[in-house]
């Protein structure tokens, strides 16, 4: 995790995994999107405990705990990645390998946006950045483990190239899970 970010390379498709990219919301706010800075930890626990207290998403147990949290966004992870309108911490997300060893070239990754930036196209900006970084740092494809099937989010995935590959039914709260899985240029 990189505590100062490359400056922008803009949304070129050459480049690092660390590179600062900067876009724009639907509204047309300037967005950047970078590596997480080590002070956006705690603005980044609080996002994520909303979600987690809300039980969209996740399947965490409220509240969420310091442990909880480093375990899904910190260690062993990757990279994190924040996005920014100015200096507002509005979405994140993280690629981590899916599975150990030979398998160690899927990713997983999870995504959150805060309530106030939904339907401003920071999650697609999210989940599109992370199909552009996950080459760069050895990933081929990215897998969903637990898409709940209420999750709005699904038609964004399958707009983007994923696919249903299993079922989990009754997964969380007797709520079906879908496992998604795509690969990345």
């Amino acid at each position: 995790m990189a505590s100062d970010p490359v400056p922008s390379k803009g949304a070129s498709t050459k480049g690092q995994a660390s590179d600062e990219r900067a876009l724009r919301t639907r509204h047309g706010e300037p967005l950047s999107i970078g590596p997480l800075r080590r002070e956006e930890e705690s603005d980044l626990f609080e996002l994520f405990a909303e979600i987690v207290d809300s039980g969209d998403g996740f399947p965490h147990e409220a509240p969420l705990t310091d442990e909880g949290f480093e375990a899904t966004w910190i260690h062993p992870v990757s990279i994190t990645v924040a996005a920014r309108v100015g200096s507002e911490l509005a979405g994140a997300y993280y690629l981590k390998p899916n599975f150990v060893g030979r398998a160690a070239h899927i990713a997983n990754a999870g995504y959150v946006v805060a309530r106030g930036r939904w339907r401003q196209g920071i999650g697609r900006h999210l989940v599109e950045d992370s199909t552009w970084r996950a080459p760069h740092l050895g990933f081929d494809a990215i897998q969903f483990n637990l898409v709940f099937s209420s999750n709005p989010a699904r038609a964004l995935y399958e707009e983007l190239g994923w696919v249903v590959v299993g079922c989990i039914p009754r997964a969380v709260g007797g709520e079906d899970c879908f496992v998604y899985w795509r690969s990345v240029p």
